[in-house]
């Protein structure tokens, strides 16, 4: 599913955000990326979204090297990939609804299956009876429902959530997160970059944790930190 091969990756500052990296994530894992601010951990889903190439190595997403895509290929890939945000980036002129049909007419999904899709992603969400509101009328929690509903509603194979829980309290964090697991229980991968020691030790997944750009932890049913 995604293969980082003794990846390098330096920013034109002269950072070296990540330092001959390697990990393997398999179809419908869960994954946690962890470590400090500046570790890595959005340096590689930027890699894996394509939106940035690395400068030394070889990154590998749904059988595809990355950096072997042609610019007219980028689109059809990221449509295999779900992101979700910290800050929802929804349109807030717009109904919740049209933020999810919005994104199936990017794709050019035929007319009349987008209220099908659009409403069914909804409901798997719990926003069904608020299709009609707008994203500032929502809690942040319910915002970041939304964006999972549009990160999901093309049935990826895979979902990428950066920071989901950022901006949400404990409670609200652990339903996003559930509902995450939810999707990958139905067989989407997951990975997702958190600072949230709380939701990581709750759900015991497997950790990559990164430390100066390099895997320096890689546990089953791992914790936030080793104890």
């Amino acid at each position: 599913m995604i293969d980082f091969y003794n990846v390098y990756k330096n920013y034109p500052n002269g950072v070296s955000a990540l330092i001959d990296t390697s990990f393997h994530i398999k179809k419908g894992e869960f994954v946690f990326l962890v470590g400090s601010s500046g570790a890595g951990k959005t340096t590689i889903i930027k890699l894996i979204s394509r939106e940035l190439l690395p400068t030394k190595g070889r990154v590998v997403v749904l059988g595809r090297n990355v950096a072997r895509l042609k610019r007219r290929d980028v689109p059809l890939y990221r449509r295999n990939i779900g992101l979700v945000f910290q800050d929802y980036r929804l349109l807030n002129d717009r109904s919740v609804y049209e933020n999810i049909a919005f994104a199936l007419r990017v794709i050019e999904t035929p007319g009349k299956e987008i209220k099908k899709k659009a409403l069914e992603s909804l409901e798997l969400v719990g926003l069904r009876n608020k299709a009609k509101v707008k994203p500032l009328e929502l809690s942040g929690g319910e915002q970041q429902r939304v964006s999972l509903a549009r990160a999901i509603v093309n049935k990826p194979a895979l979902i990428i959530a950066d920071e989901p829980t950022g901006n949400l309290d404990p409670e609200t964090s652990i339903d996003i997160v559930n509902l995450l697991r939810v999707i990958n229980l139905r067989g989407t991968t997951v990975v997702m970059a958190t600072h949230d020691k709380d939701v990581v030790d709750r759900l015991r997944k497997r950790v990559i944790e990164l430390e100066g750009g390099k895997v320096v932890r890689d546990e089953l049913k791992g914790v936030y930190r080793p104890s």
